[in-house]
């Protein structure tokens, strides 16, 4: 059984993303304890499925080993994985949350070996490669996954391959009778963290995500420059696995529109601008961008400009109307240029969806729960939700230095009703 040891003086973080992770480590840092869930099975969140951030193109790796070792070092945190928080009741400085645990299968004697991945065969669809590839159903989810440890599909469980795994695991690690669990935390006040959700490019008709295999999404494309990624670092074709060199980018798809998210996402122009020189160091390569206006304010203004100084790189303003796939599967786009009021048909080898950000609350937020949440279901930081803060994009579309200023701020609120709590009390 999970022992956690919480009091009205805890802080719980919902979320282990990059603006969980933050607000967990500020708080704890700050001598606080901190209860931190996630329902994935490591932390690290959707920044650990991205190539490189904007604008200084680095990779995200460096940040990641960062953040986990101050969580390892710091006993202030505890972090509990493959958890969601399925009731809150209380106020602030006084909440009871209730949260299930489903089973990993695999305890903390493992080493990360990889024997019992290798001593399996079945195989199921990679949720952290987007449905790209398959993962063994004894897996580690990824290269810095923390915990290290790995995870047994629950698919697998009574099947002949689930007791190969056992068999082959020579740490005891693997406990195929592990239950799901409940257990009441008591804490003071709540940090939702639960970041956001890609947009599904499938609710999109006229650009035919689900019936053309070489239009994608944005997030795919960037697991697929990953060297480590489900096409080991080449930009291949769904459709025939050929390499795509000509490579259109379609921006506010989804976004910005009274059909599908009404908000800006505020993303998803610098993702694509990043994207371009993706395929810009390719032999060959070459981006054209479809797009509304470009929102790059601020320090992303110079990125802007050294990409629009690629001669590998094409703008057009437009919003294209649709898109069909010709006879060699190539998709064919089709709309009027803003500019010259001309319309076009262009054919490229792959088209690359922008899709826009939805926050991840819906599902994790209990039911009966009392908080303020806007239009387009983010939560507001309004004075009525008590205890109860938002952090990064469970508050807003941000990208990750603004959700990471977001999550220390939040901490900084948070901390605040736990003094109180200790204050009343002392």
């Amino acid at each position: 059984m999970t022992d956690v040891v919480a009091t009205n003086e805890t802080i719980l973080v919902v979320g282990g993303g990059v603006s969980g992770m933050t607000a967990a480590l500020e708080a704890a840092e700050a001598g606080k304890q901190v209860i931190l869930v996630e329902k994935r099975p490591y932390v690290g969140g959707r920044i650990t499925q991205l190539y490189k951030y904007f604008p200084k193109l680095c990779f995200p790796t460096c940040g990641l080993e960062i953040n986990q070792r101050r969580a390892k070092g710091n006993s202030n945190v505890t972090i509990l994985t493959m958890a969601e928080v399925t009731g809150i009741n209380g106020n602030e400085g006084d909440y009871t949350a209730s949260v299930k645990i489903s089973p990993r299968y695999v305890n903390e004697n493992c080493t990360a070996c990889g024997d019992c991945e290798r001593a399996v065969e079945a195989e199921f669809d990679d949720e952290y490669n987007y449905g790209l590839s398959k993962h063994k159903g004894a897996y580690l989810p990824y290269r810095m996954a923390y915990p290290e440890r790995y995870v047994i599909d629950p698919q697998m469980i009574g099947t002949a391959d689930a007791d190969k795994a056992k068999e082959a695991c020579k740490y005891n690690a693997i406990d195929l009778d592990m239950q799901e669990e409940n257990i009441d935390l008591k804490v003071g006040a709540i940090i939702y963290a639960t970041g956001w959700t890609p947009y599904d490019a499938g609710k999109i008709q006229p650009y035919g995500y689900d019936r053309y295999p070489n239009v994608i999404s944005s997030v795919e494309f960037e697991r697929m420059k990953d060297p480590m990624g489900p096409t080991g670092g080449k930009i291949l074709r769904p459709g025939d696995n050929k390499e795509a060199k000509d490579i259109a980018f379609i921006q506010c798809a989804g976004s910005r529109d009274r059909n599908y998210l009404k908000h800006c996402s505020r993303i998803c122009c610098m993702a694509s601008l990043k994207q371009t020189t993706y395929v810009s160091e390719m032999d060959d390569g070459k981006s054209t961008i479809y797009y509304i206006d470009i929102r790059a304010i601020d320090r992303f203004e110079d990125f802007y400009k050294k990409v629009q100084a690629d001669e590998k790189v094409s703008f057009i303003k437009s919003k294209p109307a649709n898109i069909v796939q010709d006879k060699d599967g190539n998709p064919v786009i089709h709309g009027v240029d803003t500019e010259g009021y001309h319309r076009y048909a262009n054919t490229h080898d792959l088209v690359v969806l922008a899709i826009g950000m939805e926050p991840s609350l819906k599902g994790a937020m209990p039911e009966g729960v009392d908080i303020t949440v806007n239009e387009h279901g983010f939560i507001e930081n309004d004075g009525s939700n008590g205890g109860i803060f938002a952090a990064g994009c469970a508050s807003d579309a941000l990208d990750v230095n603004r959700a990471v200023q977001s999550a220390t701020a939040t901490a900084l609120k948070a901390i605040q009703v736990v003094n109180r709590v200790a204050g009343s009390e002392g």
